[in-house]
């Protein structure tokens, strides 16, 4: 049976945006693991056809290495298509809040994608596939473009980098902080029992 969606969020002080972009050349990121189902290879299309430089931060899991030797690596050439290896959990203000964009070109129904909220924590805008969760995160126009085909994907890219990162980190406050999503669990919880939801998440 179904009581409610609550998305989910994370602390706002885990990120502290400067709402700047890299001083070198803008680029755009890739975050997450090298798999099929999370289509590193479009994420490096779309950067070459748009014609910024890619960055990918990514693990490399036992299942995922002959898929990465095969078709992702070929594709990196140090260059215009930088891997920069797995990044910590202290590296990803910084891998994010410096990029132009977060692509998140998935193949899979992803049930939510933590990434793209992580990001948008930052004030860095998503560049998402119509696929899963995504098009319940990424408010079109605000936060970034959802895209089903690899045409409109890099034909957002110039209108992904006009988009203003303080409206972006703003989004993410009302939706997506820790903040919200306990409040929304503990009124999903007091409907459920049948009491007035009083009690404010802290």
């Amino acid at each position: 049976n179904w009581l409610a969606t609550i998305h989910h969020g994370l602390p706002t002080a885990l990120y502290e945006p400067t709402f700047e972009t890299a001083a070198e050349e803008p680029y755009l990121a890739f975050l997450g693991r090298f798999s099929r189902d999370k289509r590193p290879d479009r994420a490096i299309e779309i950067a070459l056809r748009s014609g910024l430089k890619l960055k990918l931060a990514a693990k490399i899991g036992d299942d995922d290495r002959a898929y990465f030797r095969e078709v992702v690596e070929p594709l990196i050439d140090g260059d215009r298509v930088v891997y920069v290896g797995e990044i910590e959990e202290n590296q990803k203000a910084e891998f994010l809040g410096k990029a132009a964009g977060l692509l998140f070109p998935i193949d899979w129904p992803e049930p939510f994608g933590l990434a793209a909220i992580e990001a948008m924590a930052c004030g860095t805008p998503v560049i998402g596939w119509s696929c899963g969760a995504l098009p319940e995160i990424i408010d079109q126009g605000v936060t970034g473009f959802i895209a089903d085909t690899m045409d409109s994907a890099v034909a957002a890219v110039p209108d992904l980098l006009q988009l203003d990162r303080r409206k972006v980190r703003a989004v993410f406050e009302k939706r997506f902080s820790a903040r919200r999503m306990a409040g929304d669990y503990l009124a999903a919880y007091a409907g459920l029992i049948g009491v007035p939801s009083t009690a404010k998440a802290s």
